[in-house]
C-alpha cells in the first residue's frame, strides 16, 4: 500500500489473471507515452500485441497500482533474454551475456498520481522479483534520448536522470540502441536511441 486508496499488487507470468489487465495495461501506456520525451502514437492492437511478451513469459513481473480497482499505474520487467533483439544486441556487442540481466520494460503512472511514492514500489517489486528469481546481477532498463531543443519539448520539462540515479542506477552511454514507434505527429515509425541504466541486484 502507498496511501489510502491506492492498492500496490505485483503479479508474475504465472499469474492466470494476469491477462485480465491487458486492456487496462494497453490503454494506460497510450495516455502516458503521448506526453514528451516519447510522443507516442499508440494503438489498441499494436499495445496487445506487445503485452504478449510479457503475459507469455513465465519469469515476467507486472507491478499494477489500482484505485479502486481501477489502474493507474504499472511497471514491467522479464529477463533481458526474453526481451526483442533491439534490447538485447548492445549487451552482445559490449560481450555482456544477455542472461545476467533483468530488464525493466517502462514504469507509467497517471499524472494525478504521481508524487506519492507509487514509482519508487515500481522500481522495488521489480528488482525484489529479480532477486527472487535468483540469476540476475543487474536489473536495466533504457530511455529514450530526445534532442535538448526539440520543438515539443516543454518548458518544464524535467528528465527522470536525478531520480534513476537516487534510485542506485547508473547510466551507460556505452549501451545504446535504437527501436521504431511514431511520433504525434508522424505517419509512420521512426527509430529512437535509447540509453540504458542499469543497477547491481
Amino acid at each position: 500500500m502507498t496511501g489510502d486508496d491506492i492498492t500496490i499488487r505485483v503479479l508474475t507470468g504465472r499469474d492466470t489473471d494476469l491477462k485480465a489487465y491487458v486492456d487496462d495495461l494497453a490503454r494506460l501506456r497510450i495516455t502516458v507515452f503521448r506526453d514528451f520525451p516519447y510522443l507516442y502514437a499508440g494503438s489498441l492492437d499494436y499495445e496487445r500485441n506487445y503485452l504478449r511478451t510479457y503475459f507469455d513469459c513465465p519469469d515476467s513481473v507486472i507491478v499494477l497500482a489500482l484505485a479502486d480497482n481501477t489502474v493507474v499505474g504499472a511497471s514491467t520487467g522479464l529477463p533481458l533474454e526474453a526481451e526483442q533483439t533491439e534490447f538485447q544486441q548492445p549487451f552482445l556487442d559490449a560481450g555482456i551475456d544477455p542472461k545476467t540481466r533483468f530488464y525493466g520494460g517502462e514504469s507509467v503512472l497517471l499524472p494525478a498520481y504521481r508524487g506519492r511514492g507509487i514509482y519508487r514500489a515500481f522500481f522495488a517489486g521489480r528488482e525484489n522479483h529479480a532477486r527472487e528469481l535468483g540469476r540476475f546481477s543487474h536489473m536495466t532498463f533504457c530511455a529514450v534520448q530526445r534532442p535538448d531543443d526539440h520543438p515539443r519539448r516543454p518548458p518544464d520539462y524535467v528528465p527522470l536522470d536525478a531520480i534513476w540515479t537516487r534510485f542506485g542506477y547508473s547510466r551507460r552511454d556505452d549501451l545504446v540502441t535504437r527501436f521504431e514507434w511514431p511520433d504525434l505527429d508522424q505517419s509512420q515509425p521512426s527509430a529512437k536511441p535509447m540509453v540504458f541504466w542499469e543497477k547491481p541486484l
